[in-house]
């Protein structure tokens, strides 16, 4: 079997990556010119130079005799002043690969599949626990990331009406290894006792690697043109971050900060970008994301893909620090780490 991989420097093309290979998959695995590769060919893949907003580029970077391409590669930016830079990665980025798939698997003598990584923010923001039957609300450009995300899907739903076979894959909050960005970024604040206060949200996390698992399920099982909500464990940020700050050894916080709070702040942060153009640390999308309760409902994922974890919220989270104290990332002393 051979694979296409978009997003493989990142923390879920890793995990994704890893298990290809395990599988005996051959990987080819596409970055942006001047990435580095270190960790793709440690992994196994061969990496291919190309951009998602080049046709050519992609046609020319994808290998004969493809079985799947597994779109990851995604811009996941909350300030206004990236909106531009996103549409290209997220919307016209989706809308590429989709045609370059398509003509590529026409034009080999078996069938291809394309699996696109979307994300819960497709969905845009509910009042009750989303599943695969609820309307896609991601409407408002105030919300970019969100509003990126509901029309990448448009785009590549296109190119299924002229013939792709393409599946989409929704994760909430992905929780694990590899990942340096994301919720890493809790560990190093807590760590380094930086964390300005604990927001009033919730989510679904899920681990990142049951969501690769799920990928190469929904290429051997998935149907065309679904989507597969990938939720977890629910839980508030006061929960998520009070584990964390147990892994790290620091005090557990208790109370959180009101979201009107949170949303001045970036209020007043936002008007202070506009004058400095550097993003802030706190921008209003993102005080929107973590002032609400965002959380799914994975039954069609565990039933047609068999998608699922028996890792708790706190075994997650246990692999991101163990993997990160690993790397030389997050520095603790013998301490601060509890027992396994």
């Amino acid at each position: 079997m051979r694979a296409f991989v978009t997003g493989g420097t990142g923390f879920l093309g890793a995990n994704l990556i890893e298990q290809l290979i395990d599988d005996g998959w051959q990987v080819t695995a596409m970055h942006r010119p001047g990435s580095n590769t270190e960790r793709l060919c440690a992994l196994g893949a061969t990496p291919v130079e190309a951009s998602l907003d080049d046709l050519n580029s992609l046609r020319r970077a994808l290998p004969a005799d493809l079985d799947a391409v597994f779109h990851l590669a995604g811009n996941t930016n909350m300030w206004r002043g990236g909106n531009d830079q996103q549409w290209r990665d997220n919307v016209i980025g989706s809308a590429m690969i989709a045609r370059a798939a398509r003509e590529h698997f026409a034009a080999q003598s078996k069938p291809g599949r394309l699996i696109v990584t979307s994300s819960i923010s497709a969905y845009g923001y509910q009042t009750s626990a989303i599943n695969e039957d609820s309307p896609q609300l991601a409407d408002d450009p105030r919300h970019y990331y969100l509003y990126t995300k509901k029309r990448a899907e448009q785009a590549v739903r296109e190119e299924i009406s002229a013939g792709l076979d393409a599946v989409f894959l929704n994760p909430c909050a992905i929780v694990g290894k590899y990942d340096v960005s994301s919720w890493a970024q809790t560990f190093f604040l807590i760590a380094n006792d930086n964390l300005p206060g604990v927001p009033p949200g919730a989510g679904s996390f899920c681990h990142a690697g049951a969501v690769a698992r799920a990928h190469i399920n929904a290429f051997h099982k998935g149907r065309c043109g679904e989507n597969y909500i990938l939720a977890g464990t629910d839980a508030s940020f006061l929960e998520f971050f009070g584990i964390i700050a147990t892994l790290v050894g620091k005090p557990v916080p208790t109370r959180t900060t009101p979201a009107f709070v949170i949303r001045a702040i970036a209020a007043l942060n936002d008007l202070g970008s506009r004058i400095s153009g550097r993003e802030p640390a706190v921008t209003p999308e993102k005080a929107a994301m973590l002032t609400r309760r965002v959380v799914a409902s994975s039954d069609k994922a565990a039933r047609e893909l068999g998608y699922g974890t028996a890792l708790t919220l706190e075994d997650m989270l246990r692999e991101s620090r163990d993997w990160l104290v690993d790397q030389g990332l997050l520095k603790l002393t013998e301490s601060q780490v509890e027992p396994a």
